[in-house]
């Protein structure tokens, strides 16, 4: 039989409603203690205890003490990677009565304008800035794989990204990843979690209290609309 790296073991850990619901709750990359994963998912204590001890053992979570708490998050940038494509993969699956009404129209607004994919930009924003970056020539797509050209580069470092340190991370260097309400791609990768870093730092776009929806600030939507223009 041909080798499949533990696909199946990760297919069993997504399976479950309960699980599934705290791991799309750690797409905003935070940690969040056993209580409030537990009430997202609707679970006692004691299941939620067990569902998060599996996925621990499994690789998908990693564990951080604080005082007489343990606090939970994503264990690795490409599980993030792997439950966003999941979730596009549905929505595509769905059967096409299903799909009449597209989730771009359906998802809450906030989240389809701008949210955290892990660690890097996702929605709207994020899609019109790849799609901008790669018919300006910034960006050299193959597949999946994405790699930077001589202007992109140069533009990146104008914006204040240190490429050199960014290509040093041990993780893919740039690649798409498929957005779940655009139904298009956005940029992952190390480079993708810089860029989100810079905008924040900018002060272009700001975190929100209660989701992983992102908010644009009236300067950010100013200057994000010059990038690639």
């Amino acid at each position: 039989m041909e080798y499949a790296p533990g696909i199946s073991q990760l297919a069993g850990l997504l399976a479950d409603p309960g699980r599934a619901a705290m791991l799309w709750a750690l797409m905003d990359g935070r940690a969040r203690p056993a209580g409030e994963l537990a009430l997202i998912a609707g679970l006692s204590a004691s299941s939620t205890s067990g569902h998060l001890a599996r996925m621990s053992d499994g690789g998908l979570l990693t564990v951080e003490s604080r005082g007489r708490n343990r606090y939970y998050r994503l264990a690795t940038p490409e599980i993030g990677v792997a439950i966003e494509a999941l979730a596009s993969a549905s929505v595509a699956s769905q059967p096409p009565r299903m799909r009449a009404v597209p989730v771009s129209r359906t998802a809450p607004p906030a989240l389809r304008q701008a949210r955290t994919c892990y660690d890097h930009l996702a929605g709207e924003l994020a899609v019109g800035l790849f799609e901008r970056m790669s018919q300006a020539g910034w960006l050299i797509v193959s597949g999946t794989a994405v790699d930077l050209s001589a202007p992109g580069a140069q533009a990146m470092a104008q914006l204040g990204i240190d490429l050199g340190a960014t290509r040093r991370k041990r993780r893919q260097f740039a690649c798409t990843c498929p957005d779940w309400s655009e139904r298009k791609p956005h940029l992952g990768g190390a480079l993708g979690a810089a860029l989100l870093e810079r905008l924040l730092a900018r002060g272009w776009i700001e975190p929100t209290a209660t989701s992983r929806a992102l908010r644009v600030t009236p300067r950010g939507q100013r200057e994000i609309e010059k990038v690639a223009a």
